[in-house]
């Protein structure tokens, strides 16, 4: 029987070594993915999402490297049904490049910027087909056509030779869309697809992707700052802090008891339909650490409302198992036992 995890996460480490000192981008991720499962990664700007993201299709540049960890992955029409380590392979190796963009696909924040403004949509669609499916010219040209029709675009033999500048935001994202999925990835890593779109737009992105999540039985992992998107059409969350996962949970448990502080903030900042006209936000005081600078112990706690003097300040929380699905990084739940 085939493991239903198609990807675990297990201590990932990827650090920047500057001249200005070592910045820890992600410093110790732990996340799993099922087959056919939609996961979301929450948090403010600068916790590491992205660069995680990066390190699980080896796509980080130098000065970054992956320094520890896991990246645990299965394979689709594996005999063996053993996982293998994404973090050990070379990152331009036969291997790793078969899986990118054939078995993992991502679609970045921007596609004004990852998509090649040189090159007709066509031409970079065809590109990715001819390179995994080994087929020709023509047949490359007419399987993007048909993924171009699949995604929403219209007329498209004729819109497949337009280049990105000539599109609008919504269609560009769709032609990344369909550049990702030309080849029926078994994972979908989705950087916040729908960034810089208006809001009508973004709820066609979003039920674009569902659609073709169910039609494909593709996983899907959604990169966003917006719970509510997370809240729709996710099945279990990660939130993120400093390069470190400090909860984990189902949807629906995340959202009526959520157990970091950090993710009771993140909850009390979201405006909410009735909420008094002269009534202030709770936006969450202060700002996410420089990353030179890590505070010692819990990297929350400068931030913390229930912060515990001599302890949140001086240990830093493991991650501790709270059932199945649920895990949380906080001392308020217990203390590593190296400190007991």
């Amino acid at each position: 029987m085939p493991n239903s995890d198609l990807l675990q996460v297990k201590n990932l480490k990827t650090h920047f070594f500057l001249d200005e000192g070592t910045v820890k981008a992600v410093e110790g991720a732990d996340l799993t993915i099922k087959r056919g499962g939609t996961l979301g990664v929450v948090g403010e700007s600068g916790c590491g999402k992205s660069v995680m993201s990066y390190s699980i299709l080896q796509l980080v540049e130098s000065p970054g490297k992956i320094v520890a960890g896991q990246i645990l992955f299965n394979r689709k029409n594996d005999p063996t049904n053993a996982p293998i380590d994404l973090a050990t392979l070379n990152p331009n190796s036969r291997e790793m490049r078969e899986i990118r963009g054939e078995e993992i696909a991502m679609i970045f924040q921007e596609p004004m910027t990852s998509l090649s403004p040189v090159h007709t949509i066509g031409n970079q669609i065809e590109e990715v087909i001819q390179l995994h499916r080994r087929v020709d010219q023509a047949t490359a040209r007419q399987q993007a056509i048909e993924m171009l029709h699949r995604v929403g675009i219209p007329q498209p033999a004729e819109r497949i030779d337009t280049y990105p500048f000539q599109l609008s935001g919504g269609m560009r994202q769709r032609a990344m869309i369909a550049m990702a999925l030309a080849c029926h990835p078994s994972l979908l890593i989705a950087d916040e697809p729908t960034t810089a779109l208006d809001v009508t737009t973004q709820a066609q992105i979003l039920e674009l992707m569902q659609e073709l999540q169910r039609e494909m039985g593709m996983a899907v992992m959604l990169i966003t700052h917006n719970l509510g998107m997370v809240a729709e059409i996710c099945e279990d969350i990660v939130v993120m802090y400093l390069g470190e996962v400090v909860e984990r949970a189902d949807v629906y448990s995340l959202f009526r008891e959520p157990r970091h502080p950090y993710t009771r903030a993140l909850l009390r900042s979201i405006p909410r339909l009735g909420q008094i006209k002269q009534g202030r936000l709770d936006p969450i005081q202060g700002s996410v650490p420089d990353p030179y600078n890590r505070p010692i112990g819990c990297p929350f706690h400068p931030r913390c409302s229930q912060m515990i003097p001599g302890k949140c300040d001086q240990i830093h929380p493991t991650l501790i198992e709270l059932g199945e699905r649920r895990a949380v990084r906080c001392l308020l739940y217990g203390e590593p036992s190296e400190y007991k």
